[in-house]
C-alpha cells in the first residue's frame, strides 16, 4: 500500500466529487462512500492510510466510520468533518481516536494541508517504531538484545545504540528541566 490511499465519506455528493477531484490531482489514491454503510464495507475489504468521513449522515454517523476505521488499523488518520459541529461532538470524535475535527465549508487547500501533515506524521510514526516482539531488556544494566544474532551468539546494545541502528536517527543530549534543577542543587550551582 503506498502512504496516499484515501477514503472519503459524505452523503452530499457535490462535496464528495470535489474534493475526491482535488485529491487525485495530487495523486491521491482516492475511494469515495455516499455512506458509513459503503465506508464500513471499504474499510474491511481494503487498506486506507487516511478516512475523511462527513459526521453528519443519513443511517450510521461518521462516528461508526471512525470507530471501524480504528478497530482495523489503530494507525489509519480520521479526519471528522462536519457542517454541524459542536463540542460535545468534537470531544467525542476526538475521544474515539479521530486526528482532526473540521467544520464544513472548508476550503480544499486547508484539507489537503491538514492531510499531508497527518500522513507525514503517521510515515514518521512508523519509521521510529521498533520491530521485534518482545523487546528483551537486561533487568540490570538496561541493555537491549540484539535481534539480529543468532542461537546463543546474543550481541547485547545500549539503548541509545539500538535506536540509532533499528531507526537511522542520530540522537542528541541534553538535560531536561527536572534533571537541570537536581544537577544544579547536586553541584551547588
Amino acid at each position: 500500500m503506498n502512504n496516499k490511499s484515501l477514503l472519503l465519506v459524505d452523503d452530499e455528493i457535490s462535496i464528495l466529487r470535489s474534493y475526491a477531484r482535488d485529491l487525485s490531482v495530487q495523486s491521491y489514491d482516492v475511494t469515495t462512500a455516499m455512506n458509513a454503510e459503503i465506508a464500513i464495507d471499504a474499510i474491511r475489504s481494503t487498506s486506507f492510510n487516511l478516512v475523511v468521513t462527513d459526521l453528519v449522515m443519513p443511517g450510521p454517523s461518521g462516528m461508526k466510520v471512525l470507530l471501524e476505521a480504528k478497530k482495523r488499523d489503530p494507525q489509519i488518520c480520521v479526519i471528522v468533518l462536519t457542517g454541524y459541529g459542536d463540542m460535545e461532538s468534537a470531544v467525542e470524535a476526538l475521544r474515539l481516536g479521530a486526528d482532526d475535527y473540521l467544520l464544513k465549508p472548508l476550503d480544499s487547500d486547508f484539507l489537503l494541508l491538514r492531510i499531508e501533515e497527518l500522513l507525514t506524521r503517521q510515515k514518521d510514526n512508523q519509521r521510529i517504531s521498533l520491530p521485534g516482539n518482545p523487546l528483551t531488556i537486561c533487568s540490570y544494566c538496561r541493555e537491549i538484545k540484539d535481534d539480529n544474532a543468532a542461537g546463543d551468539n546474543w550481541n547485547w546494545l545500549n539503548w541509545e545504540n539500538f535506536l540509532t541502528r533499528k531507526t537511522g536517527i542520530m540522537l542528541s543530549h541534553g538535560c531536561c528541566p527536572n534533571c537541570f534543577g537536581k544537577l544544579k542543587k547536586e553541584w551547588n550551582l
